[in-house]
Formats: structure tokens, C-alpha cells, sequence
């Protein structure tokens, strides 16, 4: 089976292809960097160069796997219209994937952190009783949380934030997670056929739009 997957919640992004073969990891074939800011322009066009590059037609691929966040806002969206785009169009299933997940297994760690900007971070956490939650943490957030062992990290002001308030953490640095990373992160789901219901498949933001910020602060 041929796997197919999206993200552009981060800075930069990229589509990749992958098959899939009984139990094993999925095989990556290709891969395609899209510069960031960029995705609503140039994402439609990065998949048709990536399956063409590889003589594979869209209906040839078996599942559609995209990472639905935490990142940029507008990011996310457009990876998840174009998903489900492509998928509702000739009925293929589809899984949505957590980019904090995705970071934390490339890592071999529970808990990871990605840099939200306006010193605040996408925070995941396993805690002592192995529950595991994700959200939006700044400083003061994270100074009353109790900190863990080790955590993974892969920018710079994320790793700079959890230093200066969680000074005894190991942070497990690691590059950026990648549309190979989701394939990989997906193969169990797509085996199980644990497939999202595009309709209801959303966003994982973790944090308001900016609309939605100001408008509320200027409203008030």
C-alpha cells in the first residue's frame, strides 16, 4: 500500500511518499521539502511533483496521512483542507497525526516541546501516572508543573525556554519532524484501519487564531 503523507505546521514542511508492507515500517520512496509560507500556494502542486516523480497516480495511494498540529495556525488549515481535498475526492481514508507525537517518537521519549512563539511552547507531558496531555505552556505555566526527566526538542527557543525554567531536564535534541516522520508514526493505524472521519477531522491547535486573540483584546 502506498501512503502518502502532509505537514506543514512548522516553519518549513513536506509531502512524502512511503508503501507499506505487511507489519513493518512503511519504506519511504521519496520526499519533498515546501518552503514555509508558502503551502497555500505550493502544496497542491509539491504532491502532484512528488507521485508524478514517482510514475504513481493519486488513486494509487492507499491512505492519506497529515499532520493536523500543533503548529502555525494557518498552516494547519491548509494541510488539512488539501487533505481532505484529496481524500473525499476519490475516497481514500485518511489519518490525522499529532506533530508532538511525531517529534516524541523520533526522539524515543514521552514528552516533547515545540517552540508556539510569544515565549510559550506546545507542550507534551507524560506524567508519573504515564497520562499524557498536550497544551499551550508559557514560564510561568511551566514553573508549576512538575518537570521531566528528559524532553524532546528540535528549535532553538523551545529548548531555550525549558532551560531557563526546567534547568535539571535532560532535553533530547533532535531534527525537525518531517511528512516521513508522520508515515512512520501512522503505520500502526493505517495496519488497524483506524481511519478519521474527514468531516470531523480538526485542527490540533492547542491555541486561539490570532484573529480570535485580538479581536477578543480589542473588543474588551
Amino acid at each position: 500500500m502506498f501512503l502518502l503523507g502532509i505537514d506543514t505546521c512548522g516553519t518549513s514542511g513536506s509531502v512524502a511518499l512511503g508503501r507499506l508492507a505487511g507489519s513493518s515500517s512503511p519504506e519511504i520512496i521519496a520526499e519533498k521539502p515546501i518552503e514555509g509560507r508558502t503551502y497555500s500556494a505550493t502544496l497542491v502542486s509539491a504532491v502532484d511533483e512528488l507521485l508524478r516523480g514517482q510514475r504513481i497516480r493519486l488513486v494509487d495511494v492507499g491512505c492519506l496521512v497529515v499532520v493536523h498540529g500543533p503548529g502555525s495556525f494557518t498552516g494547519v488549515r491548509v494541510g488539512l483542507s488539501t487533505a481532505k481535498g484529496l481524500a473525499e475526492g476519490i475516497g481514500m481514508p485518511v489519518v490525522g497525526v499529532s506533530r508532538l507525537v511525531m517529534l516524541a517518537q523520533k526522539a524515543g521519549v514521552p514528552s516533547a516541546a515545540l517552540d508556539a512563539h510569544r515565549h510559550e511552547v506546545f507542550l507534551r507531558l507524560e506524567d508519573r501516572d504515564g497520562q499524557v496531555r498536550e497544551w499551550l505552556a508559557g514560564a510561568g505555566d511551566l514553573a508549576h508543573l512538575t518537570p521531566c526527566a528528559e524532553i524532546a526538542v528540535c528549535d532553538d527557543p523551545a529548548a531555550a525556554l525549558l532551560s531557563q525554567v526546567w534547568a535539571a531536564t535532560h532535553l533530547v535534541r533532535v531534527a525537525p519532524p518531517t511528512a516521513a516522520d508522520a508515515l512512520a508514526l501512522a503505520a500502526p493505524d493505517v495496519q488497524a484501519r483506524n481511519f478519521a472521519d474527514p468531516g470531523l477531522l480538526d485542527g490540533h491547535y492547542l491555541r486561539r487564531s490570532d484573529a480570535e486573540i485580538f479581536g477578543n483584546t480589542v473588543k474588551s
